[in-house]
């Protein structure tokens, strides 16, 4: 079934068939998250987005971490922030699995683009840096819990950079009341939310509509249900990230919308 919303927003991250399919920190039913064994895995399936936290080291290296500790899925103990790389290149997800360099993330399979959520003020130059050495603007959409992080990112690279609308705008699409609120000038090209608030559907037809309306591209997070999954491909959402990427694939493929051709970047 042909989805029938391909809205790119002008940028080459987004230009490719819809609905696209990410893979929310690799794809890991052992636990192994946000590790390259986690992303190869996923790629391994035929996935071409990826999604992965950014955090930084006392020392200014940039991880693809989503915790602000080592402690969840790691052996080591302490918070990334304060320690040095020397130590926390010591740690093993899951007991077995490093933690990857950012740099190294993006560019082990350039046939992919990557989703950066950036977690805290102090990744934000680690970040741009990362970008900057591995040449993947167009490879990349930069989001965060934090409108300033991501103008700060915005500001550097321009309109060919794809950011996400901060969580002000995302809830702006949702809850504004007046003609002038809805009609307000809204930077970037995506917005990025999640599917449910508790038990509430935050993405709906009207959402979509609100979004759709601006040339925004919508990605739900993070889907890991087949039947929610379903409901919000039928809204027409343009794309879903999951943990459940073997469930969200033999979706996409039963459906005929499964997608593992994106382009030249």
């Amino acid at each position: 079934m042909e989805h029938p919303l391909r809205h790119d927003a002008g940028v080459p991250f987004l230009d490719a068939p819809k609905p696209i399919a990410f893979a929310h920190r690799g794809f890991a039913p052992d636990g192994c998250e946000n590790s390259l064994a986690a992303f190869e895995r996923a790629v391994g399936l035929g996935y071409r987005y990826l999604e992965t936290d950014v955090r930084v080291t006392a020392d200014g290296v940039a991880l693809a971490f989503h915790d602000s500790s080592l402690d969840r899925v790691t052996d080591g103990r302490g918070k990334v922030s304060e320690l040095p790389w020397a130590q926390v290149r010591q740690a093993r997800i899951g007991g077995r699995e490093p933690i990857p360099l950012l740099t190294d993330l993006i560019a082990a399979w350039p046939q992919t683009r990557v989703n950066l959520d950036v977690k805290a003020e102090h990744s934000i130059g680690p970040t741009i840096d990362a970008i900057r050495r591995t040449a993947s603007v167009d490879r990349v959409c930069v989001g965060a819990f934090s409108t300033a992080r991501i103008n700060a990112v915005r500001r550097v690279f321009g309109a060919r950079l794809c950011t996400s609308l901060g969580p002000r705008e995302a809830l702006a699409l949702r809850f504004a009341a007046s003609r002038h609120q809805r009609r307000r000038q809204l930077a970037g090209q995506c917005a990025q939310v999640p599917a449910r608030i508790g038990r509430v559907p935050f993405v709906d037809q009207r959402y979509l509509d609100r979004a759709h309306g601006r040339g925004l591209q919508v990605h739900v997070w993070t889907v890991n249900d087949r039947l929610e999954m379903g409901r919000l491909l039928d809204l027409g959402v343009d794309g879903v990230m999951t943990d459940a990427a073997d469930v969200l694939r033999d979706l996409l493929v039963a459906r005929g919308e499964w997608h593992t051709s994106i382009g030249d970047p």
